[in-house]
């Protein structure tokens, strides 16, 4: 049986970002992200208030009807924001309890589909949320897009674990970086650096001797040793 998208929630959760918009903003925050899809001009957080407040009061009923409202609020959005909200319902404090490792194939449509670090970012936090609740399920996906050829998949699996701090996967981590250490890519070499960066608020010594062991870009050993003096 297909389970539909509560089409009561997405409509009101666009209607509450209409009302929330700021049409002399949108401009400027579309061509800040470069954007092909138009802004209504919500920030980021009003967005994320908006969905955690209605999802308190009306959150999906299963799993699977979670993940069809994701898709709905995705992949109709005429608007950014909507886009932005549809990762928020996934980080939702009242839809944690519905996440399931099985989620991660969402993800990953919606990386290869936001294509932009402000999407790919954002859902990297959902994907290090799933790894953490099943690693043995989730590990394996991450692994793989160590090395996909979409740069936005490898850029999440290296960011996933932000945050993780003592319970940061470390043989993941260093097999992310070392799959990507010498690709070109500006938000590859980023991404290993802010990495790097984010682990050494948990163990300084190993970022270090972690850098000198490796050859890295410029950008990413600068980023990595940011605040380490």
């Amino acid at each position: 049986m297909t389970v539909e998208a509560d089409a009561a929630f997405v409509t009101t959760v666009r209607r509450r970002l209409h009302e929330l918009a700021e049409p002399a903003r949108a401009p400027q925050m579309r061509a800040y992200m470069k954007s092909s899809m138009p802004f209504l001009g919500v920030r980021v957080p009003q967005v994320r208030a908006v969905v955690r407040a209605e999802a308190r009061e009306q959150p999906p009923g299963s799993p699977t009807q979670l993940v069809a409202t994701v898709l709905a609020l995705w992949r109709s959005a005429e608007f950014r924001e909507e886009r932005y909200a549809a990762t928020a319902l996934l980080g939702a404090p009242s839809t944690r309890s519905l996440r399931r490792p099985e989620h991660v194939t969402v993800l990953e449509e919606l990386i290869v589909a936001g294509a932009w670090w402000d999407h790919v970012d954002e859902l990297s936090h959902r994907v290090g949320d799933l790894l953490r609740e099943f690693p043995d399920a989730v590990r394996p996906a991450v692994v793989r897009w160590q090395t996909e050829p979409d740069r936005w998949l490898r850029r999440s699996s290296i960011i996933c674990q932000l945050g993780c701090r003592d319970r940061t996967d470390l043989d993941l981590l260093v097999a992310a970086v070392d799959a990507n250490a010498a690709d070109p890519d500006f938000f590859l070499r980023k991404a290993i650096g802010w990495a790097l960066r984010e682990y050494a608020r948990t163990d300084p010594d190993w970022v270090r001797a972690f850098v000198a062991s490796r050859s890295l870009s410029a950008l990413s050993r600068r980023e990595a040793l940011k605040h380490l003096g």
